[in-house]
């Protein structure tokens, strides 16, 4: 089976983010990143698949934030072929951007099944797989937990997860692209010195990337930190006075009478 995934790189939520002097838009400069991670999920779902059946594992990134780390991670997890989006600017492009780059990369590819993580943390609603799936002209399922080969060629069956935690199993004709959730398991960890292998031999196909899109209809006009909230409170002291101190704030909360 053919098989390409779609990688990207969000910034990394641990560290504090800041606003840039514009008011519209996040100050990437200050930020670093990491693998985005539902794509993670998205990549670890197609390893399982050319595990289970054979295949090839083609992972798609646009050259933004620190991705080659990324890229070199994923060519150390088992990826086959990794192909970067070259890119001019150092912002991070809007998702109709981004879709249109990804099209553009992947459609020589001739992929059977696109995978690509759900949503990104650092997008409006998650529309880049749908936006994705319709530059290439192929059908979309998205919210997927898991995906297994189907019992005849040319499908494959999923896993699809709607509100209220229902699970539906859905059989769907190739190729066609699929918004990944979640894995069948968590993303396999790999040591850093098959990483620093991978770095001496694997190689990327830089490709240009594509023409923008026409300008989006949605506009950011202002961004805004969340207010501070209060602070927590530290307990120290013996363990009956801690005992005491959390006994008397249930009280007031009114969960101890």
């Amino acid at each position: 089976m053919n098989l390409v995934v779609v990688v990207r790189q969000v910034p990394d939520l641990i560290e504090p983010l800041e606003v840039s002097a514009s008011g519209t838009a996040l100050d990437y400069e200050t930020a670093s990143f990491v693998v985005n991670e539902t794509d993670d999920h998205a990549l670890e779902q197609a390893l399982l698949l050319k595990e289970s059946g054979g295949g090839t594992v083609t992972v798609v990134a646009l050259d933004y934030g620190e991705v080659d780390n990324t890229l070199y991670t994923a060519a150390a997890k088992g990826a086959d072929r990794i192909v970067k989006i070259a890119r001019a600017d150092d912002t991070p492009p809007s998702p109709a951007a981004s879709a249109a780059a990804y099209a553009q990369a992947i459609q020589p590819l001739g992929p059977e099944l696109v995978l690509v993580g759900i949503q990104a943390h650092d997008e409006l609603d998650g529309v880049v797989p749908p936006l994705l799936a319709a530059r290439l002209g192929m059908p979309y399922v998205g919210v997927i937990r898991g995906v297994k080969r189907g019992p005849e060629p040319g499908a494959v069956s999923v896993c699809k997860e709607f509100p209220g935690a229902v699970m539906a199993r859905l059989s769907v004709r190739l190729p066609a692209v699929l918004g990944i959730l979640g894995a069948e398991q968590p993303p396999r960890y790999v040591p850093v010195s098959r990483i620093r292998a991978a770095m001496k031999t694997a190689k990327f196909d830089e490709v240009a990337g594509a023409a923008p899109p026409p300008a989006s209809r949605v506009e950011v006009c202002r961004l805004y930190p969340p207010p501070s909230g209060a602070r927590a409170e530290m307990l120290s002291g013996t363990e009956s006075e801690l005992a005491a101190r959390i006994a008397e704030i249930l009280a007031e909360k009114g969960l101890l009478k």
